[in-house]
């Protein structure tokens, strides 16, 4: 029997759903503005939608036979529970549809924010955010309707009340496995999509504006569509892909460390599954209060424009902080106000790593400014001073994401560091607490692209000063909030990853019991039934510890993966923008009359050599994600596979956070200078900060942004696997 509280789970998540369907229409009610406006949001919602529909193609592929390999597992050599090629297949469609719908409203979002702007500015910011917000509101619904309906399965086929509190683990372990098809889609959609906007991107600038001196979405670049279509499939598909995996990973990772935790206990072990899904849900209405909170007066600067944002995310975490106290009072947890401390220090920290992103990212303060002013001097100052605010700017997001975790463990634990179970509990449902009100975060966020997609419109379309001036500054708002999203995605990752972590081995358990081992012998001889394990028994089974070469070959190969991954995609950024900037100069060569504007350049060509060249550089990276943590663990064995992932979490982490803040810097200090500060746009200090922005391109928008993914994924490929490994392995 399911306690009633389980239903404001799917309540809500429809509830999401029907207001992100109602902003959609309020934004499409909207006047896209003149013809040409009009005729540019076609383009490039042409191309946006051309790319996906490749995109998908290639992953579909993939999915077809992972699936079938899967079902080898499952059905062939009995190693898997058998409902994990169709939970795979879901978590990936779920994952894509999200993207899917977000890309559709940004794209139809952008001319009409460019019109809105005609009025006022604050029009234009309400379209935007609207139209952000849907992105943010389809990620929190599907993911709660996809974890519901799958709960509702496994339950009717497990029945949780029985078989001692067994089946609530198996009914949670398997419902993770959906996850991994999140994650897969959500690394293509990252990788793909940042290879496609950045190629994009770099041909547009080195061409367009370090070359032939015209402004930056100048309709006479042959690239800015397919720059613009870059956006979308990058900044909003992605991302909403990413934060989506994210989102379920944190909520199922819980649920499965909850029914660990209080195996003991069947009421509570039930209560602590529910948990993490009904904050999940308070978090969705809480969002939509937020949204509708955000608003600004018309000669707002860039820190009104922040406060505003800041004014709705604020208001729904502090009304988070209330009702999820009220959540965990009312499933009667022994220790309330611990798990209640741990879901405050999640958000807390999340908040944190927020502002310190915004801090070395936005132009309003030194960091960002310093980079500026060493454009002065050339573009090698401006690279130096970029990498290294990046590398300052890790601190203190890493210390806050250690100060939670302690936290999180403690104040779950009882302060009791022996309490494993209750602790890693607490960090798991600290992640969820970051990511509750990810409906109004993940809006703030996918606002940016639409913002910076209305400044190309304006440009394009030859709009006004006065217009050009409000989508300036609603854009680079949307830098600092994409920033910010991005520095949130990370540090969302690294909670998640270490429940996924606790969540492996919880996995192992199960397939140790598949397996037919009743019993596990220790280290001194002592046998333990298998049902009754704990994470630390297992541990120890397994030799789990830095004195073990495998765990330690491990650690060194998970390090290795966030370089080798991120040189790859790095490099593959690298070769489809050199093929951009060969087109965009062969067309102002040969194409005469485009510099003076008689002539129209050829956009679809340049939004195929985009996407021809993300398709094809995709495939090895994302590759290698999946890969690498089977051949481990076949090689290995199960602590070789935990050596891998925190080695790859820890590196992984450091290294994405240093590429987003270095990108963003680089970025901002370019719009800096463009506000006409150190001589201004065409300047030579704004050549060489052009050239700094364009190193910064791939490290914030392809190989940052994909890190936390490839972390979580590679987390997700070793929890479906388990089984497999566990059977089979060389050491």
């Amino acid at each position: 029997m399911l306690d009633g509280l389980f239903w404001f789970v799917p309540i809500a998540s429809i509830s999401a759903l029907f207001f992100a369907y109602l902003f959609f229409k309020q934004m499409m009610k909207e006047s896209e503005g003149t013809e040409r406006m009009a005729i540019i949001a076609q383009h490039v919602r042409s191309g946006a939608m051309a790319y996906l529909k490749q995109q998908y193609k290639v992953v579909g592929y993939f999915f077809i036979g992972l699936t079938l390999f899967f079902a080898f597992l499952a059905y062939g050599l009995k190693v898997q529970n058998p409902w994990v090629p169709f939970a795979f297949l879901t978590g990936g469609f779920f994952s894509g549809l999200a993207g899917f719908f977000g890309m559709k409203t940004a794209t139809y979002a952008s001319a009409r924010t460019a019109n809105a702007a005609k009025d006022s500015l604050n029009k234009g910011l309400k379209v935007a955010f609207r139209s952000g917000a849907v992105m943010g509101l389809v990620v929190v619904g599907l993911g709660l309707l996809d974890i519901s309906i799958w709960f509702l399965i496994m339950n009717a086929v497990y029945p949780w009340e029985l078989n001692e509190g067994h089946n609530l683990i198996i009914i949670t372990t398997t419902m993770l496995t959906f996850g991994m098809g999140a994650s897969t889609q959500a690394l293509f959609a990252r990788v793909g999509g940042g290879i496609f906007t950045k190629a994009a991107d770099v041909g547009a600038d080195l061409v367009g504006k370090v070359e032939a001196g015209i402004p930056e979405d100048d309709p006479r670049n042959p690239a800015t569509i397919a720059d613009n279509v870059g956006d979308n499939v990058g900044d909003v598909a992605g991302m909403g892909a990413d934060l989506y995996e994210s989102y379920c990973g944190s909520i199922l990772a819980t649920a499965a460390l909850g029914s660990a935790a209080f195996i003991d206990n069947p009421s509570l072990q039930f209560k602590s599954v529910l948990a993490p899904m009904l904050i999940a849900a308070i978090g969705i209405v809480l969002s939509i209060v937020g949204i509708y909170a955000v608003r600004t007066k018309e000669d707002a600067k860039l820190g009104d424009l922040l406060k505003s944002l800041s004014r709705g995310i604020n208001f729904s975490s502090i009304l988070i902080v209330i009702f999820s106290y009220l959540i965990v009072h009312l499933l009667g947890f022994d220790n309330a106000l611990g798990i209640w401390g741990a879901i405050v220090v999640g958000l807390i920290s999340g908040i944190v790593i927020g502002k310190a992103t915004e801090y070395f990212t936005a132009y309003e303060y030194k960091p960002t400014q310093s980079v500026a002013n060493n454009a002065k001097t050339g573009p090698a100052t401006v690279i130096i001073s970029g990498l290294g605010v990046g590398m300052l700017s890790t601190a203190i997001p890493v210390l806050s994401i250690g100060v939670a975790i302690m936290l999180a463990f403690l104040f779950a634990s009882g302060f009791d560091l022996s309490n494993m179970n209750m602790g890693l509990y607490g960090i798991g449902i600290a992640a969820v607490g970051m990511l509750s009100t990810l409906g109004i975060t993940l809006a703030t966020d996918a606002y940016g692209p639409i913002a910076d997609n209305a400044g190309g419109n304006a440009e394009m379309s030859g709009l006004g000063k006065e217009v050009r001036k409000k989508t300036d500054a609603l854009d680079s708002l949307g830098n600092t909030t994409a920033a910010t999203g991005k520095g949130f995605a990370i540090g969302s990752a690294a909670l998640t990853a270490l429940a996924l972590l606790a969540s492996f081995i919880e996995e192992v358990k199960i397939a140790l019991i598949r397996a037919g081992d009743e019993f596990l012998e220790m280290g001194n001889g002592v046998m333990i039934e298998t049902k009754k394990a704990g994470i630390i028994d297992l541990v120890e089974y397994y030799d789990i510890n830095l004195m073990n070469p495998k765990v330690l070959i491990g650690v060194f190969i998970g390090s290795m993966m966030a370089f080798l991954f991120c040189g790859l995609t790095m490099n593959a950024v690298g070769r489809a923008a050199s093929k951009m900037v060969d087109e965009v100069r062969r067309q102002f060569k040969e194409i005469t009359g485009i510099l003076e504007g008689k002539a129209e350049p050829d956009y679809a060509r340049c939004v195929e050599i985009s996407t021809r060249g993300a398709q094809v550089e995709m495939i090895l990276p994302s590759s290698l994600a999946i890969a690498v943590p089977i051949i481990t663990g076949l090689i290995f064995g199960v602590a070789g596979v935990m050596g891998l992932l925190t080695g790859c979490l820890a590196s992984g982490f450091v290294l994405a956070i240093f590429m987003a803040n270095s990108g963003g810097a680089w970025d901002n200090a370019k719009k800096y200078i463009e506000e006409g500060h150190l001589g201004g746009k065409g300047s030579d200090s704004h050549k060489a900060a052009v050239i700094g922005d364009t190193v910064g391109d791939p490290f914030k928008d392809t190989s940052g942004p994909s890190l936390n993914i490839l972390i979580k994924l590679m987390s997700m490929v070793a929890i479906v696997m388990s089984g497999f490994i566990v059977v089979y392995n060389l050491l």
